[in-house]
């Protein structure tokens, strides 16, 4: 049994744009790495107990099984004092400049080990979130050639995805042989796609197929002839594909659920997108996903602007909370809720392709730290409904206790979890 999890999260993407020569670091950018405690103190004030929280992976990972733990050592002990349980995100959208980029075939294999040498150092975290968002990730990377490789072609989206979500399975694999008793939080974009007229059904329909592809893969769960013909057009071996139907880790898995007012889109004819804003909304939209997978869900991130107003973020926080309510009312076993981040964040306005510095107020606390509306309003609503919401009964392999914490597993399991000690 699992209480529910009201959660936050400290931004720390770090994509590399400009062909690899500039790097975004949002930890940075939003002052963590100087105010880190501060940001620790607010955490545990707003009430919240779980943490989605991870490393500079391009400072910490230095080479192959060559790290440097000094900051990892200070913010994960400090956590652990305090008793915040952190849902470690490994890798959010961007890598060291030893791999390169998602196209690099030895990043599956390599960013196993440095995930297996984290469980190994910090092994009181059980939560993990191995790499945020693989398809927005593959997607921004090779297919928009926003970030990191920079390319827009469909090979180059299938490379990146095939190697983000072997990376992501194998360091689950790596992971377990550290940790049984661990847990899987996949964080993942959930979009859906509309068709503005008829002659727009057929692409409209195509990516509403290939936005599954990456929790498909990561699941195990066989893709339609249509999308199987995509991967193996564009490089997918059947090796490659047997991989994913074989060594899936779902009964691990919890299946976090991002949704934002722009995961909505509207197709033209030609396969153009523009942004629709909601129309179905969260609860919509992770039914089909959950319809889809059989997994818990947890909605793992979720923000918007001040607004000139300024009360659309504490409207759209209502709206995601009724949402979420909704999905558990229905009977969908949903065991947590996000705001991402804590604080404001740096040039997310234009998805992080620029360097401009520019201020976007989407946190519950400014840069300053002082509160925003929606800080006070999150706070409120945990204080509200902390005590109301009964325990979640989650079927993995591996039962939840209290808080995320699961315990250990039975011998059997733990023989099977030693098999996959990275080689």
């Amino acid at each position: 049994m699992a209480h529910f999890m009201f959660s936050t999260g400290i931004e720390n993407s770090c994509p590399t744009i400009h062909h690899g020569r500039t790097r975004i670091d949002e930890m940075e950018l939003c002052g963590h790495y100087r105010r880190w405690r501060e940001d620790f103190d607010l955490v545990q004030d707003l009430g919240v107990k779980t943490l989605r929280y991870g490393l500079p992976l391009c400072t910490t990972w230095l080479g192959p099984d060559r790290y440097d733990w000094e900051f990892a050592d200070l913010a994960f002990g400090d956590l652990e004092r305090r008793g915040v349980i952190p849902i470690a995100d490994l890798c959010h959208f961007g890598v060291p400049d030893f791999i390169g980029d998602f196209q690099n075939p030895d990043f599956p294999r390599l960013f196993a080990r440095y995930a297996h040498a984290f469980a190994k150092r910090f092994p009181a975290v059980q939560l993990y979130t191995p790499i945020n968002e693989m398809f927005v990730c593959a997607t921004f990377s090779a297919a928009y050639g926003w970030w990191n490789e920079q390319m827009t072609t469909d090979r180059a989206f299938v490379t990146a995805l095939k190697h983000i979500v072997k990376a992501n399975v194998q360091a689950m694999h790596t992971i377990l042989a550290a940790r049984p008793d661990a847990i899987f939080v996949q964080s993942e974009s959930t979009e859906y796609f509309h068709a503005e007229n008829p002659a727009a059904i057929a692409p409209s329909e195509d990516f509403n197929e290939r936005r599954f592809l990456s929790l498909d893969l990561n699941y195990g769960r066989a893709v339609n002839s249509q999308m199987f013909v995509f991967l193996m057009d564009n490089g997918m071996t059947r090796q490659e594909y047997n991989f994913f139907m074989q060594r899936h880790l779902k009964s691990h898995c919890i299946m976090g659920n991002d949704y934002y007012g722009a995961n909505e889109h509207n197709v033209a004819a030609d396969g153009t997108m523009t942004s629709s804003g909601e129309i179905f909304g969260y609860n919509e939209i992770t039914r089909q996903y959950y319809d889809r997978y059989r997994l818990p869900v947890m909605h793992t991130e979720t923000n918007t602007c001040e607004g000139p107003r300024g009360d659309e973020a504490v409207r759209w926080l209502r709206k995601e909370w009724a949402n979420v309510l909704r999905v558990r009312n229905s009977g969908v076993p949903i065991v947590g809720f996000t705001w991402y981040s804590l604080t404001d964040q740096i040039d997310w306005d234009i998805a992080l392709r620029e360097a401009r510095g520019k201020v976007c107020p989407l946190g519950l606390y400014d840069l300053d730290r002082k509160p925003r509306a929606v800080g006070l309003a999150y706070k409120q609503l945990i204080r509200d409904w902390r005590e109301v919401l009964p325990a979640q009964s989650i079927c993995l392999t591996v039962p939840l206790a209290p808080y995320g914490l699961v315990r250990s597993p039975s011998p059997a399991q733990q023989q099977e979890m030693e098999k996959a000690q990275p080689h």
